[in-house]
């Protein structure tokens, strides 16, 4: 039988990836999503996608969600804790479930505290597209059909008029070339609206774009 996973959902594009990634396999099956949402802002954090959209996307995977819900500003220690619960609930309601899946791409510090963390859960943590050429793999998306707007875009980093910006092959030649393809490095965040993970496109306009912390650029993409 094939081994139940739990996947990191961000709403992007990485994570929307990895879903695909991981059904194209026959060893493991996605039987859920956890989602870190930032309470009283109602969004999923540092993507800032609002949780209606959330449940579009998990909506249109065939997913339920599990949400790991933080208060504002919260440290690390805070963050661990409310995964941890997630993840409690999430063994609670498939028992089997042992494997939590991340859509990470190289950065080996955000892989090993991962593990680590994962290893004092009794968690086996996965990494499909861990290693992967960001330049290829983002042209691989886009060919596959994935389809995803900037949603963030970190400016001490990255131009702020990249927000708001269609995911596709023009955003990709626009870039600067120290910035990774992928936005690996934090660079810029994605909100996915279509793809082979989707049962439909979802449809999503383009809201207002704001400045937050004075650093970084939103661009709010709302259900139609």
């Amino acid at each position: 039988m094939a081994t139940p996973v739990l996947l990191s959902w961000s709403g992007g594009k990485d994570a929307a990836w990895c879903l695909h990634t991981l059904r194209q396999r026959d060893d493991v099956e996605v039987v859920g999503l956890l989602t870190t949402i930032t309470d009283g802002y109602e969004r999923i954090a540092m993507q800032g996608i609002h949780v209606d959209v959330l449940h579009a996307q998990a909506a249109a995977a065939g997913l339920p969600v599990i949400e790991a819900r933080m208060p504002q500003r919260a440290d690390n220690a805070t963050y661990e804790g409310t995964f941890a619960d997630a993840l409690r609930r999430a063994r609670a309601h498939w028992p089997q479930l042992r494997h939590v899946a991340f859509g990470d791409l190289f950065l080996a510090d955000i892989r090993r505290y991962r593990e680590a963390l994962c290893a004092r859960l009794d968690w086996t943590p996965l990494f499909p597209l861990f290693d992967s050429g960001t330049a290829q793999l983002a042209r691989d998306m886009i060919a596959g059909g994935l389809r995803a707007d900037v949603c963030c875009v970190d400016t001490q980093q990255l131009d702020a008029g990249f927000s708001g910006r269609p995911f596709d092959i023009a955003l990709l030649q626009a870039l600067p070339d120290a910035i990774d393809p992928c936005g690996e490095n934090g660079e810029f965040h994605t909100c996915v609206s279509a793809g082979p993970m989707f049962s439909a496109p979802l449809p999503l306009v383009r809201g207002e774009t704001v400045l937050r912390d004075g650093r970084f650029q939103y661009t709010d993409f709302l259900l139609a």
